[in-house]
């Protein structure tokens, strides 16, 4: 195991309309913004904080079986998705319609014990709300919870 263990998780958007993706994500999902370097014009960079951050890995049949899950849309190939987790799944959802995000999966209680719903963010990002059900205690002493070098094969 290494020692140099990463303390910080940054997502890299490149966006089209940067204005409405700081909006989104600053100013709807209230993300706070620390102050970044750049240089003038068209250079835009805007460091926003989501709380802990986690790199979830996915095969493509665990993506497609939360596709199902969350009765969302699947995408075609790997893809990178944006999860975020909220005290209150609807009320993020509402506040993202409110301010035009597309519904494109409303919120559903899953297997693993949150509550998911999936809407079209800004630059084609989709965005996975997540509000936990249970405790991490809770959930591992649950049927199919595991790491991945203890479940069966």
């Amino acid at each position: 195991m290494t020692t140099n263990t990463p303390s910080q998780l940054r997502l890299i958007i490149e966006t089209d309309d940067f204005d409405e993706a700081l909006r989104f994500y600053r100013d709807v999902l209230g993300m706070p913004e620390q102050p970044a370097f750049a240089t003038e014009g068209e250079d835009r960079v805007a460091i926003l904080h989501a709380g802990t951050a986690s790199l979830e890995l996915a095969s493509p049949a665990h993506a497609r079986a939360i596709d199902e899950v969350e009765n969302a849309p699947s995408t075609q190939g790997p893809t990178l998705r944006i999860a975020l987790e909220v005290p209150d799944t609807a009320q993020a959802v509402a506040a993202s319609e409110e301010h035009g995000a597309a519904l494109l999966a409303p919120p559903t209680r899953t297997p693993f014990r949150t509550l998911n719903a999936r809407v079209q963010g800004p630059s084609g990002w989709q965005v996975t709300f997540f509000q936990e059900l249970e405790t991490l205690e809770e959930r591992t002493a649950r049927e199919g919870f595991a790491t991945d070098d203890e479940r069966p094969r």
